[in-house]
Parts: structure tokens; sequence; C-alpha cells
């Protein structure tokens, strides 16, 4: 099917690597795509000696193919009288934190059900080249997805600024976004986020502040600790600070204010193509579901 050469190509950025993973000449894949282009009338790929991207129709084209295949998939799913037997290695990354309180317990309920699964799990603090490094899966906390990957929506998510009551106590409470300003943040850099500058949506409206504070670390679970400790300020994910909310350890500010960071698995190949990376991901999809709709992780 065209639909999925275009995908591959895009995934491999090279009609060569493309060809070479469906196993057909490189002749071939540039035949499909010029084909495909020619049934559309719109040119979807702009090529380079060094690289190739989606034009502007092509982006478009680009979605609806995963659409289009991701229907198929059901359909054949649902028609099919089999279902493959899930085995086999299976490499996974997260970020620490969300790794190692949730992925991790999470893939340890899977391999009871699936004891032929060898799950190895990764956890990082940086961006990750799926493809290059060899993984078979991220789960991502995060909407700033590649295009040239399938991503399938686990859970919704939003980050939620936070204080303790004893910061507040000393500091005063902030009354708009700009404010924050003023006051202690504590910081946490990871991955590719723009360090000192935080950006949240008051309904569909973005707005950015640039922050400070004499508190910064890599480690969310440290960042955590000291806004718990009374040193300023946190833009923290619901899953992690609402049963700190709810206990009243925390003082959720600014509630009109949010950062949508949704719960996402990335992965390589369509989940037709891999039982072992099918039935992760739908089971992780009901975990963390039930996980984010829990009370204590709403924080109110």
């Amino acid at each position: 099917m065209d639909l999925n050469v275009l995908l591959t190509v895009v995934r491999k950025s090279s009609f060569a690597a493309a060809a070479a993973e469906l196993g057909v000449s490189s002749a071939y894949v540039s035949k499909r795509i010029r084909m495909l282009e020619e049934a559309l009338r719109t040119r979807l790929l702009h090529r380079t000696t060094r690289r190739i991207t989606l034009t502007e129709d092509g982006q478009l084209a680009y979605q609806w193919a995963i659409r289009i295949l991701s229907d198929f998939d059901t359909m054949y799913d649902e028609l099919s009288a089999s279902h493959e037997h899930p085995h086999g290695s299976l490499h996974i990354c997260s970020t620490f934190g969300f790794g190692r309180d949730h992925v991790g317990p999470a893939l340890s309920a899977l391999h009871d059900l699936y004891p032929d699964l060898k799950i190895r799990l990764d956890l990082v603090d940086r961006v990750v080249d799926i493809i290059g490094e060899g993984f078979d899966m991220e789960i991502r906390i995060g909407n700033d997805l590649s295009e040239n990957l399938i991503a399938r929506h686990l859970a919704k998510n939003h980050r939620i600024l936070c204080a303790s009551p004893e910061y507040l106590k000393r500091h005063g409470s902030p009354k708009a976004l700009n404010e924050l300003l003023h006051h202690e943040c504590i910081i946490l850099k990871e991955r590719n986020n723009s360090f000192g500058q935080w950006t949240l949506y008051r309904e569909e409206t973005p707005e950015s502040v640039n922050v400070r504070g004499a508190l910064s670390s890599n480690s969310g679970s440290v960042v955590l600790q000291w806004a718990l400790d009374g040193h300023g300020i946190i833009l923290r994910s619901q899953w992690e600070v609402g049963q700190w909310v709810k206990e009243g350890r925390l003082v959720h500010l600014l509630p009109q204010y949010q950062q949508p960071a949704d719960i996402w698995a990335v992965y390589q190949t369509r989940l037709s193509h891999s039982a072992k990376v099918k039935v992760c991901v739908e089971f992780l999809e009901k975990h963390f579901q039930a996980l984010v709709s829990t009370p204590a992780l709403q924080g109110r």
C-alpha cells in the first residue's frame, strides 16, 4: 500500500532506508511515492541530497495515512479470529520520576499477564532517539511529539502550579501569572524544556512567563521535596502532586492555568506488526487512564 510506503519514507528520512525495511528497491519506493503524488495531485516530499522532509500537503497526507492505516489495523484485528501470542524482548524507556513510580509498576503487572515477555526498562532524563538507540517504545509525558514516529494517546494529564502553605504564608500567593516574576520558583531542567520559562494555558490561550529561583534540579523528585520543604513554587504533573494537594501539604495556585502534558506511548512500528508492542500499549492505556482518573490525582 502506497500510504505505508509514505510512512516508512518519512520515518526513515531516506528512500534507501525505507526500501531496505520494506524489502524492495529504492526505485520501487520512488515510483510508489511518485504515483501517490500524481493520484493526490500534489507534491508530498521535499527531496535533497541530505534529507527528505514533508511539504505542507505532505504533512496533511501523512496524518491521514496514519489514521487510515490505524483504522485498517483495527478492522483487521476485529475480523481476525486469531491473536498472535506476545513473546520476545521489549525494550522501553521513560523519564526517571514517572518511569520509577508508574511505568515500572505497570510493567510488573504486564509481566504477570505475559510471562514470555522479556521486559527491559531504561530511565532517562534526555531526548531519546528510539530508532537509533534500539528502543521498542518510549512512555512520554508532554505533547511535543516527533512526526516521524507513531504515537498512541494513553491518558490526559496536565501540570499545575503548587507551593507549600509555609512558603505562601511568608511570601503570599500570586494573583496573576506575571506575579511569578517576584516569587522563588523551583525550576526543573529535563529533556529539551526551555530553562527558566514556563508556558501555561488559560483555556486555549498560551501565556509564558520567565521565572527565577535559587534552586533548580534535573530531578523531579528533588524539586518536589524542595517545594514540600517550603522553598518555592513548582510546576509539576497532577499525577505527582495530586496526593500532596489533597493532604494539604501543597496548595494549587492559579487554578485557571495549566500546562497540557498528556501521557503517550511512542513507537516506530504499527501495532499490527508487533504483538508484544500491541499488548503493551493496550495494557498501558487502560492502566494510565485508570491512574489519572483516581480522585487523589486530581488535586481537588
